[in-house]
């Protein structure tokens, strides 16, 4: 696999991209063998294992607040795999104590850089609900235990790296970081914050998906350059200390898309006290995420200022291909006694592509991940399909076959020209761009040779299903329903309100309908019983009290029983939040409500489960203060039963799983998965619980 070495326009020529150190380093890794339970499977984690490798000190050290599970799915791990491939020497510190730098330092200093992640996910977010309460579980964990890492930990890890190894350069990565690049309302703390750049003192921030900015990072500081020359890598951050380093880049500010210059955002003290001007700071960030086209970004802080280069181009395929050849054990470290509840999750699912071009305002995915869709060849799921069969343990079912999103793989702009000009920040909304190439044939395809494999007798998809995009496919549908359902399947229609839907970027409930009844019919025709999993959202901005009694009747009428709704989740970056905080739409200026207040919020939520008991009280709260106390009843038109003569438990029929039109009574299949939950996210970066 080559990466190509990618700089900015007008950028000072880099340094060779293979050093002759790096090449032999290179080599080195490329020819040694890696196989599951060999005695240096893993990447070491402590003195011990460097010294059984002959090692004297690390190039790299990668500390995350995720417990270590060799797998791609971990993110600070994939890309401490990909500077192994690359010929670095690379440890692992994993969730470790913060009372001081001793656990940081145990495998002493490294000769490059510390790379710093929080893990997964944002380290609040992954504490605390949307009614900010502590969460009762940590899935990233061993056991599933709380509190094996800081509030905030991307600040307290890069600040102890930095007590634990001065003037050693601090870099930066993983979705906390990346989301809190830019002045940011946290939810938690009901505030604007700094860059995390800023809060966490370090030298570099890596944002987006990170393999190009981390090797480029690794091979130029190996070639002797300083952490503060790295001023030109894409998808990088850093900081301009003074006035005089950052106030003659307002003369080449931006004003046209192609004319090389910088766009200076809303400086936080601006973004801080004036919520016009937060909005306008999403606004104009949103629109410079395409990396073809985006421009580099400028925000003041006080006297210092954050220089956001352009992003980090996409993979290719070949590269694609090459992350998941790298050698991954497929399991958490063996110094773990408890399980790893997230991998557990995982273990027995494939990744087929990265990036999604939904642009959900309440989603993460796309400011993180990208927009444009990076797949894997088939080949090369299907050498890890192969490797999956021989692991041990593995019973023959794949949990998953997707990414983000289950069916978009192998999708793209038409031609690279259109893709690469190309402003608008969703490729289906308001409706699927003529351009987007929709095919469903690479996936339909995949599948067919997936569960053709040998030692594979099922293969599920548990992603959440794009149903405007596959109604445009009836074969995938039924490909679905007939080999690929376990009984249930996840779509996230979120709504029924047009208006709401529209601030979520989201299509109408029709598409879901439509997309409900052709996977009836062809799990009927199939012989099948099964049924939707449909998500909700409450509380999203633009949602109030009476349009979610709008989607609890339309819940009822069609006797949808939803076992999970989510509870909007402001998450750094989106462009719901931004809503959330100001009260405006970034994109149109329009006022929108938002529920800022957490009863209001758990009211919007009970009155989704209609259908049970121990929500009638908040339900009925909520009917009153939406002056519909007409709802609160026995008849058929009502929702949920008055306060007195109640029925007995006993004489309630047991509530149904979810579902939709003809087929909401039938139960999962034999043997199937328990659970087609969203792909391994939960909580996830899209903020559910």
């Amino acid at each position: 696999m080559s990466l190509i070495h990618l700089r900015r326009k007008g950028a000072s020529s880099p340094p060779d991209p293979a050093p002759a150190e790096d090449a032999r380093r290179t080599k080195k890794a490329r020819n040694a063998p890696y196989e599951v339970g060999a005695p240096h499977a893993f990447l070491p984690t402590s003195r011990a294992d460097m010294d059984a490798r002959g090692w004297d000190e690390l190039d790299i050290l990668i500390v995350t607040g995720d417990a270590y599970v060799d797998h791609a799915a971990f993110g600070p791990i994939l890309i401490a795999r990909f500077l192994e491939g690359r010929g670095y020497r690379v440890g692992v510190v994993a969730q470790p104590s913060w009372t001081g730098p001793e656990d940081i330092a145990r495998m002493g200093r490294p000769r490059l850089f510390v790379g710093v992640s929080a893990g997964n996910l944002d380290s609040m977010l992954n504490k605390l609900t949307a009614q900010k309460k502590v969460r009762s579980e940590d899935q990233y964990s061993p056991g599933g235990r709380p509190n094996a890492r800081p509030n905030r930990a991307t600040i307290v890890y890069a600040n102890l790296a930095r007590q634990a190894f001065p003037g050693l350069p601090v870099v930066l990565g993983g979705i906390e970081a990346s989301l809190r690049r830019i002045a940011h309302y946290d939810y938690w703390s009901d505030s604007v914050r700094r860059s995390i750049l800023l809060d966490s003192k370090a030298d570099l921030l890596v944002f987006g998906m990170g393999e190009r900015p981390a090797w480029e990072i690794a091979r130029r500081l190996a070639a002797g350059e300083k952490i503060g020359d790295l001023t030109d890598v894409r998808g990088t951050a850093h900081v301009k200390k003074n006035r005089r380093a950052w106030e003659p880049l307002l003369e080449n500010e931006s004003r046209y898309v192609t004319d090389g210059g910088v766009v200076v955002l809303p400086s936080y003290d601006e973004v801080r006290t004036d919520k016009r001007a937060f909005a306008a700071m999403s606004r104009a960030f949103q629109y410079e995420t395409n990396a073809h086209n985006g421009r580099p970004l400028l925000q003041a802080h006080g006297d210092e200022a954050v220089y956001f280069n352009p992003p980090a181009l996409p993979l290719t395929e070949a590269e694609m291909d090459g992350l998941y050849d790298l050698p991954f054990q497929r399991r958490p470290h063996p110094s773990y006694e408890e399980p790893i509840p997230a991998f557990e999750t995982v273990k027995s699912s494939i990744v087929t592509m990265r990036g999604c071009f939904g642009g959900c305002t309440f989603c993460s995915i796309t400011e993180h991940e990208g927009r444009i869709i990076q797949s894997r060849s088939q080949d090369s799921v299907l050498r890890e399909v192969r490797a999956l069969s021989r692991m041990e343990g593995f019973k023959g079912t794949i949990t998953d076959v997707g990414g983000p999103t289950a069916n978009m793989y192998q999708m793209r702009c038409k031609d690279e020209v259109t893709e690469s000009a190309c402003r608008r920040l969703s490729c289906v909304h308001p409706g699927i761009c003529e351009n987007l190439v929709t095919d469903h044939a690479p996936l339909v395809d995949l599948l067919r040779k997936v569960r053709q494999e040998k030692g594979i007798k099922k293969v599920y998809v548990a992603s959440g299903v794009r149903y405007d995009l596959a109604e445009r496919s009836p074969e995938f549908i039924r490909e679905l329903a007939e080999h690929h359902t376990g009984g249930q399947l996840s779509v996230a229609p979120e709504h029924s309100n047009p208006e709401v839907l529209k601030k979520m970027k989201k299509p109408g409930i029709e598409s879901y309908e439509r997309f409900a009844q052709a996977f009836c019919q062809a799990s009927e025709a199939a012989g099948k019983e099964q049924y939707l999993i449909p998500y909700f959202i409450t509380g999203h901005p633009g949602s109030t009290l009476k349009d979610t009694i709008e989607l609890a009747l339309y819940l009822k009428r069609q006797d949808l029983r939803p076992r999970q709704v989510q509870d909007f989740i402001p998450t750094p970056m989106a462009i719901a939040t931004a809503m959330y905080h100001t009260g405006v739409d970034p994109l149109t200026n329009e006022p929108v409500y938002t529920a800022t207040d957490l009863r209001e919020k758990r009211m919007m939520k009970a009155l989704l489960f209609w259908w049970d008991e121990a929500s009638w009280p908040l339900a009925r709260e909520a009917l009153k203060k939406a002056g519909r106390a007409d709802l609160i009843g026995r008849g058929a038109g009502c929702l949920v039963p008055p306060e007195y003569g109640l029925t007995s438990p006993a004489a309630r029929p047991a509530p149904r799983p979810a579902g939709g039109g003809n087929f909401r009574e039938r139960t999962r299949s034999p043997g199937s998965p328990g659970g087609a939950s969203r792909s391994h996210r939960a909580p996830s970066s899209r903020g559910r619980p």
